[in-house]
Parts: structure tokens; C-alpha cells; sequence
């Protein structure tokens, strides 16, 4: 079975406190993009085994990669019997930028298994499986335009956002999500977003509101190299708004047109970014290509 898995980005991120088991509660709007991973599950007939490959020789291809544990927690939580699964993973979404990229890859994993398998189970069933292996997990599963709140598990659909054009631009700069916790842990005076009048405003489908309001409370404190020169370039070419998705590195920068998004795009590969990338958003987290 051949499956695509969508990158995201955080329309809005915010940190409203810490919880006493030390897990951090966040507001965000999350959104799927038209930037995929191609994963391919085999069945290879040597029972209960899994193997995994990569396109990306940086990323582990064992049992700490994200996509294994996903394969591994879903056999454990639904009982069935592992007829022997590998997982192939072409990377196309840059990892450590805050696009969810792991996430994506896992949620691959749930969906194709539930269907191989047979198992039957619905969407809810399948993230609450989903949700132990990582809190991106049930929101790439399920994709769209969505509110997510607590540690990200706690989902509410929203109406779908226009469809501008997005550049995406990962700097050669790697960002650790738990040191961005931690220098959120240590910051003072953080300014929190107006999450109440996004929600009315994405809702409400208007979207210069929402543009007015896209906002990372991270970028208060995590520094990216080349987020200034990136945001210039966003900027001259006549973007909506830009702002960075997750605890970064990855910049976002939206655009009402196609040209003016690959112009864009162009002048940011020229300038040393070669990790940019053109997309749309999409209203769908994992989508089978084959095997259904």
C-alpha cells in the first residue's frame, strides 16, 4: 500500500502554562499542506517482524524511528497478529522544522495498517491508539484545517481555509522541540496570542482576519539564523503575512498567486535557501495512492 503523508504548519501557536507531570498546554490552529512523504507498507510474510527504510540516511531506520514505533503500537493496542510489515519512508518533508514530518510518517503507518489489516477502525479509534506515539500523531491523521488545544490531542474541526499559495522555507538550522520548551520554560514577560479571535475568525471564514492574527509565540525566543533575510524576501514579493510553524525552523510565507509564490521561491533558493518548497493547503492529512 502506497500512502501520502502531509506535512502541517501552525497558523497559531500558543503556550498557555505547564502542567504539574510537566507537559506543556498549547492553543494552536493547525493546517495540512500539499507537501508529502511517500510511505509504502509491504507485507513480508516473516510474522511479527518489522523492518524499515529510508530515502534519508540522517534518520534511523529502527525500532526509534517514528514510523516503527507506530507499526509497533498499533499491533499491541488492536491484539492482531503482525503478518511481517516493512515500511519504506521517501522524505520529501525536511525534518526538525517544525512541519510535523515524523508525525506525518506515523499517521501513514495507522491508517495503511487499519486497512491492510482489516482492523475496522474509525478515525477516533485509530488516534486514541495514535495519540501515545506522538501528539501530532491524531491531527496528521485526520488533516485539514483544525483547532487543537492541550498537548495538540484535543482536536475541533474548522471550515476549511482559502486555498492561497504557501513557500515553505527550512534554513540549514536544526531546532531541538524540547530546548524550545525550555527556553519558553525560562523566558520572561512572553506575550501570549488573542487565541479567542482567531477561532472566530477562522470560523468565520475571513480570512484577512485570520492573516492579521497568524502569530508563533516561539519566535519571541528561539533564534533561526536567516529568519530576517527569509521574512525581507517573503516580504518584497508582496506575501499575505509569514511567520514560523512549530518550534521552527521552517519559515511560511502566503501568497494569492502561483507565480507570485514560485517568483518568491526563486529569489529565496537564489539567496542560499535551498530547502524551499511551493504548496497549497490540502484538506486531508494521509491520502492512499494504491492498495486500497
Amino acid at each position: 500500500m502506497i500512502l501520502q503523508a502531509a506535512a502541517k504548519i501552525n497558523l497559531m501557536l500558543d503556550i498557555l502554562g505547564t502542567t504539574e507531570d510537566g507537559y506543556h498546554t498549547l492553543f494552536m490552529i493547525m493546517q495540512s499542506m500539499g507537501l508529502y512523504d511517500t510511505v509504502t507498507l509491504t507485507e513480508t510474510g516473516k510474522p511479527e517482524t518489522i523492518t524499515l527504510s529510508c530515502s534519508n540516511e540522517a534518520l534511523p531506520s529502527d525500532e526509534t524511528n517514528i514510523g516503527w514505533k507506530a507499526a509497533a503500537r498499533f499491533f499491541e493496542a488492536t491484539g492482531l497478529p503482525n503478518p511481517g510489515i516493512h515500511i519504506d519512508i521517501e522524505k520529501h518533508i525536511p525534518f526538525a522544522a517544525g512541519l510535523a514530518g515524523g508525525s506525518a510518517d506515523a499517521a501513514a503507518v495507522y491508517v495503511g495498517l487499519n486497512k491492510m489489516t482489516g482492523a475496522g477502525l474509525s478515525e477516533r479509534e485509530l488516534c486514541q491508539i495514535a495519540v501515545k506515539t506522538g501528539a501530532d500523531v491524531p491531527f496528521c491523521i485526520q488533516g485539514g484545517t483544525m483547532a487543537a488545544m492541550d498537548i495538540g490531542e484535543v482536536l475541533a474541526p474548522l471550515p476549511h481555509i482559502k486555498p492561497d499559495w504557501y513557500v515553505l522555507v527550512k534554513p540549514d538550522q536544526d531546532v531541538s522541540t524540547k530546548e524550545a520548551y525550555a527556553a519558553f520554560d525560562k523566558a520572561e514577560n512572553v506575550r501570549h496570542l488573542d487565541s479567542t479571535a482567531m477561532l472566530r475568525a477562522v470560523a468565520a471564514e475571513d480570512m484577512d482576519k485570520v492573516y492579521s492574527l497568524v502569530s508563533n509565540v516561539f519566535e519571541q525566543f528561539i533564534y533561526v539564523a536567516g529568519r530576517v533575510d527569509i521574512k525581507a524576501i517573503m516580504r518584497e514579493c508582496g506575501s499575505k503575512v509569514h511567520c514560523m510553524s512549530g518550534s521552527g525552523p521552517t519559515i511560511y510565507g502566503v501568497f494569492e498567486s502561483e507565480e507570485a509564490a514560485r517568483l518568491c521561491a526563486e529569489k529565496l533558493i537564489a539567496a542560499g535557501f535551498p530547502q524551499t518548497y511551493v504548496c497549497q493547503p490540502v484538506k486531508q492529512g494521509v491520502t492512499i495512492v494504491e492498495g486500497a
